[in-house]
């Protein structure tokens, strides 16, 4: 592990109840999280994303582990003596104090003078553009404007690092998507580390320079949202992010860096992966929008077509046993391209699906 990482868990273990009834919330896992990075703890509910947050911001003790912040041991310094600060769901704002009283609370129990905290309000409200409402209480508020409030109240004590627990998921999908912009732009204009929490792939994959997915108190895999999405290192990775064609096929051998597939309905594609033995029987991961259909093919046939405005989603069925998922840019005019009951064929450039593990 990096010794400037901004965050770091060592082999942390958590587990909460006793036998017969332990749970392990987090079994061994490590990462690192870098200065400036906007790194996204991404998984299922249960997964351990939220219990790993509460340890960074000493809400709760690893079993085992050390948690470490710029290289500094904390796992025995409680959550006020850390430089960190926390964004929680719910957003805990004082509903008898005003949009000012609310941001400064922190700053008072620090014991700053009047000036610095009057100062500091002034320009968190400008960063979060909450300027003139300053006066008004968190029920005269919308959503949007409370999840404001509460990180400039998190950001007005300057941490080292902002911990986000899935601060958004309150809001409608359309102040949701907003805010994701927003969220991004704040991180990078004030340089500190977020580590966010959020079930939401689509949240994860547009704001974060870094995803962790996480499964069963276990990191599955860390990387880029790129990686993440293109990349898969294994099924549950592949089905969690995106939707995911599994379809069964047999290694024929390798060619030009992939590895050439035949799957059922006797189409053949170059995957990309780790080439197994001649004859062997694969997974292969394909997502729907890296298929190419074409009219009068022999492959399969058109099941079912599903408009969604600019796409039209169809279902191809390959075999008795076998359906493909496939998503196509509709016409210009908007029309489909293709009719229920049409035989197409299926091209699917190298590389494109992935070979899995289990």
């Amino acid at each position: 592990m990096a010794e400037s990482a901004a965050v770091e868990a060592r082999s942390v273990t958590k587990t909460f109840g006793v036998a017969p009834d332990l749970v392990r919330a987090l079994d061994d896992v490590s990462v690192a999280i870098e200065e400036n990075e906007f790194f996204t703890l991404l998984g299922p509910s249960g997964c351990g994303k939220t219990t790993l947050l509460r340890l960074i911001a000493g809400l709760e003790l690893p079993n085992s582990g050390d948690i470490l912040l710029a290289g500094r041991s904390v796992v025995h310094l409680p959550p006020h003596e850390r430089p960190v600060n926390t964004v929680f769901q719910s957003y805990a704002l004082f509903p008898h104090m005003s949009v000012a009283q609310n941001i400064a609370f922190g700053l008072e129990m620090r014991g700053l003078a009047r000036d610095e905290i009057a100062r500091t309000v002034g320009e968190m409200l400008t960063l979060v553009k909450m300027q003139g409402l300053d006066a008004r209480r968190p029920g005269q508020l919308s959503g949007g404007q409370q999840q404001r409030v509460a990180l400039a109240r998190a950001l007005a004590n300057h941490p080292k690092v902002l911990l986000l627990d899935e601060p958004l998921s309150a809001l409608d999908l359309k102040l949701r998507q907003g805010m994701r912009g927003e969220l991004k732009s704040l991180q990078r204009r004030t340089g500190i580390t977020f580590v966010f929490v959020t079930h939401d792939q689509e949240e994860a994959l547009t704001m974060s320079d870094r995803i962790a997915v996480m499964d069963r108190g276990r990191v599955q895999q860390l990387g880029t949202p790129l990686d993440i999405y293109e990349r898969p290192v294994n099924k549950f990775v592949a089905d969690f992010i995106g939707d995911t064609n599994f379809l069964e096929a047999t290694a024929l051998g390798e060619e030009g860096g992939f590895v050439r597939c035949r799957c059922a309905g006797g189409f053949e594609l170059l995957v990309g992966g780790i080439p197994p033995a001649p004859g062997a029987t694969v997974t292969v991961a394909l997502r729907p929008e890296k298929i190419v259909l074409h009219p009068g093919g022999a492959h399969g046939t058109v099941t079912q077509a599903v408009y969604v405005g600019t796409d039209t989603n169809y279902v191809v069925q390959l075999s008795v046993k076998t359906d493909l998922g496939v998503r196509v840019q509709n016409a210009v005019d908007g029309r489909a391209r293709f009719a229920v009951g049409e035989h197409v064929g299926i091209e699917v450039p190298p590389g494109a699906a992935r070979l899995l593990k289990d």
